[in-house]
């Protein structure tokens, strides 16, 4: 979750409380078919509970909009601040991110308490709020739900992999099916030397680190209009890429002799599988590949004789209009380092912490994945990754 640039519409109380509620709702959705046993659990230090999850986006309203704005809020429960506080050091102690599984109390049922008290309190806020204060909150309302649908897409991965582990291939979310990509172009887009520009353009929300829009040298380039898809990606097992040093950087090398396939994938009577939100599903070879890390999508474009695209490069062929399938689908790693646009200032205060205290050490992916909440995503959004992690929906277009 980052610092945001602008607010953006909605303008009205009304409004704010409506999409306040439904973006709420959807949160709750999310968790509904999973037990109170499945929300606790965590399978891994970079994964949370789904429980956590609900409870730190309560928080983040309660200690950034309610306990400042709120005349007379009182706190659900204090102790909560130091349970599901994420990376907010200047708030206040936060309990370690690697045992969040651990906290077993409050209930699931309880952090459902929870939420309705500080829904309950954001409808009074915004209700009675004058035109002064709203326009004064407007920002840290935005964020605030901007922040609550990254962690929609993050129960959605981190649930996966949670349920991964049971032999069973039990399903998250009963029928989910990978969307269909549509018919995209074989030509690939071709990017012409010369300056481009990059970063968020204005006219509506942004996270800070996609400002400020800045111009871009590029050099003659060509960007592919499709995904890799599974079928590519068998070639490419087929054909040795995890058994084959040359194809993989020195830091990947050693987890690539610890996989045979992407995440979740499996042999099932000589058939790859791989588990999905929907349980166990043949991999089809007509989808993007997912589930894969920067170490494998750099071997992968190695072998094929090209290279990750740039993140410049992406965004500039994205406005180009022909980008196929570029949303909804896979995140696409690009090579370029999580770094500072020129020019950047990271937003002051406690807000302004998660995000540029993060530029080291990650890699970019641009777009948007099948689990992004729909309306989250834009050209200049940058999401990041370390290399090694492939539990997101990441996958991988070609440049050269």
């Amino acid at each position: 979750m980052n610092a945001p640039s602008m607010p953006c519409r909605p303008v009205t109380a009304a409004d704010w409380l409506d999409r306040y509620h439904r973006i709420r709702a959807e949160t709750e959705a999310l968790a509904a078919p999973l037990s109170p046993e499945d929300q606790t659990v965590q399978s891994m230090p970079d994964a949370s509970p789904t429980k956590w999850h609900r409870a730190h986006v309560s928080w983040f309203f309660e200690q950034f909009l309610l306990q400042p704005h709120l005349p007379g809020y009182r706190c659900f429960d204090p102790r909560y601040a130091f349970l599901f506080n994420s990376y907010y050091v200047s708030v206040g102690p936060r309990f370690e991110r690697p045992q969040r599984g651990l906290i077993t109390r409050p209930s699931a049922g309880e952090v459902g308490d929870y939420r309705t008290h500080v829904d309950r309190a954001m409808t009074a806020l915004l209700g009675g709020a004058s035109d002064a204060l709203l326009h004064r909150i407007a920002p840290v309302l935005e964020l605030g739900l901007q922040h609550e649908q990254q962690h929609q897409e993050l129960i959605c991965t981190d649930i996966l992999h949670a349920l991964s582990h049971n032999p069973l291939y039990p399903a998250a979310r009963e029928g989910w099916r990978w969307p269909v990509p549509a018919t995209a172009s074989t030509e690939a887009i071709a990017l012409r030397a010369g300056a481009h520009p990059v970063g968020h353009r204005g006219g509506g929300f942004a996270f800070d680190n996609e400002t400020p829009q800045h111009t871009a040298w590029l050099q003659d380039a060509a960007v592919a209009a499709q995904l890799v898809s599974n079928a590519d990606w068998l070639a490419f097992i087929a054909d040795g890429g995890y058994t084959t040093p040359a194809l993989w950087l020195s830091d990947g090398w050693p987890l690539a002799q610890q996989w045979q396939a992407p995440l979740y994938w499996c042999r099932i009577d000589d058939v790859w599988h791989s588990h999905t939100l929907g349980g166990l599903r043949e991999i089809d070879p007509c989808l993007p590949v997912c589930h894969i890390s920067y170490y494998e999508a750099d071997a992968f474009a190695r072998w094929a004789g090209q290279r990750l695209p740039t993140e410049a490069e992406w965004e500039a062929a994205e406005a180009g209009g022909a980008l196929g399938n570029a949303f909804g689908h896979v995140w696409q790693w690009t090579s370029s380092a999580y770094s500072p646009y020129p020019g950047y200032r990271p937003t002051t205060g406690a807000l302004g912490e998660y995000n540029g205290k993060f530029m080291i050490n990650q890699l970019v992916l641009r777009g948007s994945s099948c689990v992004t909440p729909r309306g989250h995503a834009r050209p200049s959004y940058r999401n990041f990754f370390y290399p090694h992690q492939r539990w997101q929906f990441s996958g991988l277009r070609l440049a050269r």
